[in-house]
């Protein structure tokens, strides 16, 4: 029986951050892990291996767009999909291999197969028992589906299917509007799909601000994909060769069908925590069947934790890193702490979508005095000079001080440009101190400081 600090269940973006940084503050750390590679769904089947075909998806798009405008000619790129899945699983190869190699430098033991609790202080793994202070959950989450939708990942996928299509389809069905849906509905557009997006709801992308996911569903219907919002998905049949889609629209209760080739059920996530042996340990959960812990992620049962998609909040990889950084320095008697109030949030289509802080919709509820700076990418000299134009930065601050309250954005490297204000909010910063930063030129990041300045006197260039 071996002994242990900290034994971290789940080598997902959380658990791995969470058992290298205990290793570096001097505990000693193992690290159970059921697949054949570290990195959990995040570098396995998520993040990692779509952002790889977005990015193969769009450079096909400027290939075909772009390149005769700025004076590229030759033949158009046809697409290699065997060649095109073998450099995504080549990108899981390199970041998988990458963990093993951060594991072994920071003298982490990885514990190989599926871990249980059978008591608190111990973690069984096969047939081994293991001895820890500390015993952290970070076993991550697992796609849904919903009634009347079976998931074969043949031809009713999940994006772990979606990832490994035999052939890109001729007809997509995406069942649901959020981040997932939208992203790889956007790579086998790119692909030649048709693309149909069903979603419950009359709206895109839940929870984002109102006026951001209108101006982005106008951008993915001038690329092409269509949407039937309000619309309830009834069932889902197969044949061999088809499926065929019912669904039901919420106002009128009008029932129609869709065939496709391949049908993407992205409908959300849940907690994974089977065979844990949760419920034997009394570890309270809540309805949703998320761990509950308390604002040090300690569960009811002394020395069990828990962190990332199995407890509240956003599912999002680099929420669970943080949340795995900071119970890490709890433990070693630190004071680990996550704001969720600057925890963005990321699409990665083409423009992307950028967000962080309030919406406007939850300054309204709140009752609060905001003020709006606007500024659009088509000012932009970077941006209209890469054919990147269409997009819009917006930033919200408080009427009264000019604090910043949160940012929305559409555009290119949206992704990359909204750690601007997230840093900017961790300082307590005011729009006007973004809008007296000097920012090189040309660049994308002009328009955060232009939106900055709209907040004040007025952008330069609109």
């Amino acid at each position: 029986m071996s002994a242990y600090d900290v034994i971290v269940i789940g080598s997902g973006p959380g658990g791995y951050v969470c058992a290298i940084r205990c290793a570096q503050l001097g505990l000693k750390t193992a690290c159970v892990e059921g697949r054949e590679t570290l990195g959990g769904t995040c570098l396995n089947v998520g993040c990692i291996p779509s952002k790889a075909l977005l990015h193969a998806s769009h450079s096909l798009h400027e290939a075909e767009h772009n390149f005769v405008r700025m004076g590229l000619k030759g033949k158009t790129p046809s697409v290699d999909w065997k060649q095109m899945l073998a450099y995504k699983n080549d990108v899981i190869d390199q970041n998988t291999k990458g963990i093993e190699f951060l594991f072994k430098k920071n003298k982490i033991d990885w514990l190989k197969g599926w871990g249980s609790i059978p008591e608190p202080g111990k973690v069984k793994v096969g047939d081994e028992t293991h001895e820890a202070k500390a015993i952290i959950i970070a076993t991550g989450s697992d796609s849904t589906s919903i009634p009347g939708v079976e998931v074969d990942e043949k031809m009713v996928v999940s994006s772990t299917g979606a990832l490994e299509l035999a052939k890109p389809p001729k007809k997509l069905v995406v069942i649901g509007a959020g981040v997932i849906g939208l992203e790889l509905g956007s790579v086998y557009k790119r692909l030649g799909a048709e693309v149909t997006v069903v979603e419950f709801l009359d709206h895109i992308t839940p929870g984002m601000d109102a006026g951001t996911a209108k101006a982005f569903q106008r951008t993915l219907k001038k690329q092409g994909l269509t949407f039937i919002l309000g619309a309830a998905v009834q069932k889902v049949e197969t044949t061999r060769t088809k499926a065929k889609v019912t669904y039901k629209l919420r106002k009128t209760d009008e029932e129609a069908t869709l065939d496709a080739d391949t049908v993407l059920v992205a409908t959300g996530r849940a907690p994974f925590t089977d065979g844990l042996g949760l419920e034997a340990l009394g570890v309270t959960m809540s309805d949703r069947g998320m761990v509950q812990t308390d604002g040090h992620y300690a569960t009811n049962i002394k020395g069990i934790y828990a962190i990332g998609d199995c407890i509240d909040g956003p599912m999002l990889a680099h929420k669970a890193e943080d949340e795995g950084m900071a119970v890490a320095e709890i433990l070693a008697g630190k004071a680990g702490h996550v704001n969720y109030g600057v925890i963005p949030g990321v699409i990665y289509t083409h423009p992307e979508v950028a967000s962080v802080g309030a919406t406007e919709e939850v300054l309204k509820d709140q009752g609060r005095s905001y003020k709006v700076g606007k500024f659009s990418f088509m000012g932009n000299g970077r941006a209209k000079a890469n054919f990147a134009g269409d997009g819009v930065v917006k930033i919200l601050a408080d009427a009264e001080t000019d604090r910043i309250l949160g940012c929305h954005i559409i555009g290119p490297a949206a992704g990359e440009l909204i750690h601007e204000i997230c840093v900017a909010m961790e300082f307590g910063a005011a729009a006007e101190d973004i809008a007296r930063t000097c920012h090189a030129h040309p660049t994308y990041s002009e328009a955060v400081r232009e939106a900055a300045l709209a907040c004040g006197d007025g952008p330069i260039h609109s």
